[in-house]
């Protein structure tokens, strides 16, 4: 998968250092898939949440953090949409961000 807006993601650990070895992982592991359908995003996170519209909600550092990906399965390409703590995640509506 190709993986765009990787900027959010570096942004965010440079506010919060704690999440940094845990996204470097995360983004190693999506380059790496090829998902094909949300069951291949299950089957790969079980804790992650399918949403409407392509959209999954990843667990990021123990359930500390959350990201939220629209994926095109089509074309391999996943866009980050949110990546924040749960009361920011609290606050926004995922399947529209």
């Amino acid at each position: 998968m190709r993986v765009i807006a990787k900027s959010a993601l570096r942004n965010f650990r440079a506010k919060h250092p704690d999440a940094e070895q845990p996204l470097r992982a995360w983004h190693s592991e999506a380059k790496s898939a090829a998902w094909k359908s949300p069951a291949d995003v299950k089957a790969k996170y079980r804790s992650a949440s399918i949403l409407q519209s392509g959209r999954a909600v990843f667990n990021i550092g123990g359930n500390k953090y959350r990201l939220v990906v629209k994926i095109n399965y089509s074309f391999q390409i996943v866009y980050i949409r949110f990546m924040g703590t749960h009361r920011e995640y609290d606050r926004i509506d995922a399947e529209t961000i």
